[in-house]
């Protein structure tokens, strides 16, 4: 049994745990507090929290996973933050701005807000949970097999995984934001330091960079290149685009924004940002090295973790899989937290009347601890790659950007009934497309499909509407 392996794993949750803990000393944790940190947060805690977003399970396992089992398609995957950090420049200092005018609490509140529409918010609000269960659960899921392989089986999936949901239930209970943020500094530097050295050490392992795209060449021609699996340009660019545009769509990057102390850490953090994801590399170099080094995984998500104990002793396993369980929890609890606000805040408040924040605060703590359970219970009945339910989470929240995007830069072409109108069909459009298990039409990412019909629905719906209001005001 490799006991230091396990030692230095749950010693990293213990970790966690504590900073989680510590991190809500001498504050008092109202709801704006618990969920936006007071709207404190400096260049280098905003910084974490967004980067948070780059390395999470989905890439330490999803990206070195699709290098393994993909190929050439994952390149996609260092496009869109890219394409994401550009947009941000210019997108996430006006959103900082209203919401701190307006006091916002959640994605949702910005919606409510904007078009003065309480059932707007509460669509916002069952779209964006809906959209969170399935990330959550890819990083459970990788958790789950981070700790499962790292303890060399001595620890099964789903006790990995119902460790994780409790710590990350209760220090979320306690800290919300402050926790989060307080561990993404430990996440980022083990992650780094973990990434380079294995992203440098494995392709070595099998002969350098040259000698590794030579022979998988040599074994798969075409898998380096666009085209494996029907996903050619169409579909990069698509997906690219889809994902780019999506990406502070989620619910709790989204609601990160607000933690912000002033707008300037959003451009200085968009400078910077993409140079930080040159490091997703290396992930890649992992994943293909692994190809050589463990040909034949029927599950392609454990190509990093199975490379690793091959080549390294097993206290350097315990620390690559201590790593990977932060890149869980940091964004997990982010998504926990954010979803118990956007039940408490945007769904059970308006429908509950005048309650109090105590009141709502509360509920979202429960809330908390009730979609733990649910994504628990996905988590440990699905076996989805990865990389899989994270796009089916981009389909759903990308659907709000056409709205954000209008509302901020060209207020007056879209109305209330038009940014429902097309997040409803953009919504329907990829539960269709879902349910009937198309990922492409004519090559095309059927999400982006559905983000386009959004556009065209929007501006058509709030075209009539305000021809309507025309003729009406004439009229009277």
């Amino acid at each position: 049994m490799h006991t230091s392996s396990i030692v230095i794993i749950f010693a990293t949750i213990l970790v966690a745990l504590i900073l989680g803990l510590l991190a809500q000393r001498r504050k008092q944790m109202n709801l704006e507090q618990w969920s936006v940190g007071g709207r404190g947060f400096g260049i280098l805690l905003v910084f974490l929290l967004m980067a948070g977003e780059i390395y999470t399970t989905f890439t330490f396992l999803g990206a070195s996973g699709w290098a393994y089992g993909t190929g050439g398609p994952t390149v996609y995957i260092l496009a869109y933050g890219a394409v994401a950090y550009l947009f941000s420049y210019f997108l996430l200092p006006p959103i900082w701005r209203y919401a701190k005018e307006h006091k916002l609490i959640s994605q949702s509140d910005f919606f409510n807000q904007m078009f003065d529409s309480k059932w707007l918010g509460i669509l916002v609000a069952v779209v964006g949970v809906v959209a969170i269960v399935p990330y959550l659960q890819s990083q459970m899921t990788g958790l789950g097999l981070i700790v499962a392989t790292a303890s060399y089986g001595a620890i099964n999936q789903a006790t990995a995984i119902a460790i994780a949901m409790l710590v990350l239930a209760f220090y979320v209970t306690i800290s919300g934001i402050h926790g989060t943020a307080w561990t993404a500094v430990l996440k980022d530097i083990m992650i780094l330091l973990v990434v380079v050295v294995v992203g440098i050490a494995l392709p070595a392992h099998v002969g350098g960079l040259h000698a590794m795209f030579t022979k998988i060449n040599a074994e798969k021609p075409g898998f380096l290149t666009l085209g494996a699996h029907g996903m050619g340009i169409p579909w990069f660019m698509s997906t690219v685009a889809l994902t780019g545009l999506g990406f502070y769509m989620w619910p709790h990057a989204f609601g990160a924004v607000y933690s912000a102390k002033n707008e300037r850490v959003f451009r200085r953090n968009a400078i910077f940002l993409p140079l930080y994801q040159l490091i997703l590399l290396f992930v890649f170099f992992a994943g293909f090295a692994a190809i050589l080094i463990v040909p034949g995984l029927k599950n392609s998500n454990l190509a990093l973790l199975a490379a690793v104990q091959k080549v390294f002793p097993a206290w350097v396993a315990g620390i690559i899989g201590g790593a990977g369980v932060l890149t869980a929890i940091v964004p997990g609890s982010l998504m926990l937290m954010c979803a118990g606000t956007l039940i408490a805040e945007n769904i059970y408040r308006p429908l509950a009347g005048h309650v109090s924040d105590q009141k709502v605060q509360t509920v979202a703590r429960v809330f908390v601890w009730i979609v733990a359970a649910v994504t628990f219970i996905f988590s440990i009945h699905s076996n989805a790659a990865i990389v899989t339910l994270l796009l089916m989470g981009y389909n759903f929240v990308s659907q709000f950007f056409p709205t954000v995007v209008l509302s901020l830069f060209a207020r007056n072409a879209v109305s209330k009934a038009g940014a429902f109108s097309g997040i409803l069909v953009g919504v329907a459009l990829v539960v269709y497309f879902t349910l009937t298990k198309q990922s492409l039409l004519w090559g095309v990412n059927t999400g982006f499909w559905a983000l386009l019909v959004n556009f065209v629905v929007v501006l058509a719906v709030s075209a009539v509407a305000r021809d309507v209001e025309t003729e009406q005001s004439v009229t009277a």
